[in-house]
């Protein structure tokens, strides 16, 4: 009877991927996860058991096709059985960050809808239960982690994993073929997830990303080669620790894994990503901006603080590193017989020893993006053997836009367009727009931005100001609503300068401001680690973040950064006076979305009282 069901289906989905791959490779790993310090394996067979278990459990409960169920949850193998459950009934995920806070809890349950929320912990769980009352919609909490909660709790609405895993056994039992029909009737139109904008200047939109959308993603990035060809029977590992209702962490961890085979590995927490990261050494790695940035800053600790011998050896590491990357800059990413010498050398006293250290010791394809970052982070890591490509997509063309590709890597770009898209740039406005089968079907609930994104003719507004370099690749300026306009008339990109001033390992935030301002200023968060080592080495004493920003010598050494980038600019581009952030920012406070990107407006806000001492009452 479920050959018959298998037979009947049409539409390939990401849950007949987990299928047929179960049924080709049943004692493949396709994750692992650590549980008591041990890696454990899931094998395909395993991985395809439980999805069908939680499908059937979604059926037990009433899903219906199209409604929503919400995942909130870090990283962990139970985060992609519920998607690919929620997938097989033809229902829609809708991706919660952990760091969501109650109010935008109560905001995304309730705009979506959601029937069902799978919740992680007893954290998770009370952010629900405090907005209970403000969720007509929420029919069930099913929680993964017991503690706090099982014995303690009484809301008739809460489901313990193990109970909502023993409903679907019952259910299989007694409707073996339900999952398989209901998967037999997939089509390429059904809303496979919400996935909600970062919300940066207003209410998050949720993004229709449809099953052809992804599976459009999917022939480009994967089976296209679009990102990296795989390996053939892919032996490749990867590591997941960014959120996974981001589509970008999505991709990788649960589209690579299904159509590739590659090996997810689930990191502990987001504090441990460097230790898994040496324990995994992966051979494909994506990350934002701030995590490469973060790592180069680690580096620059470490060395800071090696013995004599070290450092020196380091210094001339680090050299014969700078001189590769300025050949591979130059030649697209491809060796010369001089670069390759020079790395050798670099190989033996240095870059082994540190790329196994940071885990990128086997990397064969890294990525970055989400957001700009600075070249000469790029740079740093392709001079010591990473192969770094910088991409660019959206949620709302299912990240399917550009990419640097392997030797035609061109830095301070975000790469050539993918094939089979078409793009194109405003010739008035500069503003990217693309056409292919990835463009999202809409946002929920809100035709209004749908119109205003998708024009009559299918063309995406990215809302992303760029140019043509070469003809071949797509540089990106800025996001049209931060373009300032200074008082003298002059447009300017702000991320350009604050990513050259985040390019140094000692400042973490840089957010320019200048609209219809004489001058620019900027607010500065200082990194603390890297920050407070460097203090320490000079015996600089401080109690808090506050204080240690606000040593004098700590201001000093940012001047310093400050009159270095200023070189590097116009003079109406130069960055006259800047202050320092009293504290580290932070997603509860309102002052960045869920993927850490700054919310301008409420910085300005939160901070005015430091912005209008930079510009006095005659520019307020």
């Amino acid at each position: 009877m479920t050959t018959d069901a298998t037979t009947r289906t049409k539409t390939t989905t990401i849950a007949t991927r987990v299928r047929d791959r179960a049924a080709s490779t049943p004692n493949g790993v396709a994750m692992r996860e650590k549980d008591h310090g041990i890696w454990q394996e899931i094998s395909w067979a395993a991985y395809w058991d439980n999805v069908q278990l939680v499908a059937h459990a979604l059926l037990a409960l009433g899903t219906e096709p199209g409604d929503r169920v919400a995942v909130h949850s870090e990283n962990r193998k139970e985060w992609l059985f519920s998607d690919l459950g929620i997938a097989a009934v033809r229902a829609m995920t809708v991706g919660l960050y952990p760091t969501n806070p109650s109010p935008e809890v109560s905001y995304l349950l309730s705009h979506s809808g959601s029937k069902i929320l799978i919740a992680e912990d007893q954290e998770q769980v009370d952010k629900t239960l405090e907005v209970i009352d403000e969720l007509p919609d929420l029919e069930r909490i099913v929680y993964i982690e017991p503690r706090g909660i099982r014995r303690r709790y009484t809301d008739p609405k809460l489901l313990y994993w193990d109970d909502f895993i023993a409903l679907g056994a019952e259910h299989r039992e007694s409707f073996p073929d339900a999952v398989d029909k209901r998967m037999s009737d997939a089509t390429p139109e059904d809303v496979l997830t919400l996935v909600y904008t970062s919300g940066t200047t207003g209410p998050p939109k949720g993004a229709m990303l449809t099953v052809a959308n992804v599976e459009f993603c999917i022939s480009e990035l994967v089976d296209g080669g679009g990102f990296t060809s795989p390996p053939p029977n892919s032996s490749d590992v990867m590591l997941s620790y960014l959120p996974l209702c981001h589509v970008a962490e999505r991709i990788f961890t649960t589209w690579f894994n299904v159509a590739t085979g590659v090996q997810v590995n689930f990191a502990e927490s987001l504090e441990t990503v460097q230790t898994n990261l040496a324990e995994i050494q992966p051979t494909i790695l994506f990350g934002v901006p701030r995590i490469w940035e973060k790592i180069l800053a680690g580096v620059n600790i470490k060395l800071s603080s090696a013995s004599p011998v070290k450092r020196r050896i380091a210094r001339l590491g680090l050299r014969l590193a700078d001189r590769v990357g300025d050949v591979l800059v130059e030649t697209g990413g491809r060796h010369t017989l001089k670069s390759r010498a020079l790395y050798v050398i670099g190989w033996l006293i240095l870059f082994r020893a540190l790329r196994d250290r940071i885990g990128m010791r086997k990397v064969r394809f890294a990525a970055s993006g989400a957001a700009p970052i600075a070249p000469d982070v790029l740079k740093f890591f392709m001079g010591i053997g990473v192969p770094m490509h910088e991409v660019y997509g959206m949620t709302e063309n299912t990240a399917v836009a550009t990419a640097n590709r392997p030797g035609r890597v061109r830095l301070g770009t975000v790469g050539e367009p993918q094939p089979g898209i078409e793009l194109k740039i405003d010739p008035e406005t500069g503003e990217i727009l693309t056409r292919h089968p990835g463009v999202f079907a809409g946002y929920w609930r809100n035709a209004e931005a749908t119109e205003a994104m998708i024009d009559a003719d299918g063309w995406l507004h990215t809302g992303d100001v760029g140019e043509w370099v070469d003809g071949t690749h797509v540089k990106i300026s800025d996001r049209m609503k931060d373009i300032i306009i200074t008082a003298g008339g002059k447009n300017i990109a702000p991320s350009e300068i604050e990513n050259s001033l985040k390019a140094s390992e000692y400042i973490k935030e840089a957010v320019v401001i200048g609209d219809r301002k004489q001058y620019l200023t900027a607010l500065i968060g200082i990194e603390l680690d890297t920050v407070g080592e460097w203090a320490q080495q000079r015996q600089i004493p401080y109690t808090t973040y506050r204080d240690l920003a606000e040593r004098p010598e700590v201001i000093d050494l940012v001047q310093g950064i400050v009159d270095d980038v200023n070189e590097q600019f116009a003079q109406v581009e130069q960055v006259k006076k800047f202050r320092m952030l009293p504290k580290e920012l932070d997603h509860e406070d309102g002052e960045l979305t869920a993927t850490q990107k700054v919310k301008r407006s409420a910085l300005h806000k939160q901070f005015s009282d430091l912005v209008d001492d930079m510009y006095g009452k005659a520019e307020g």
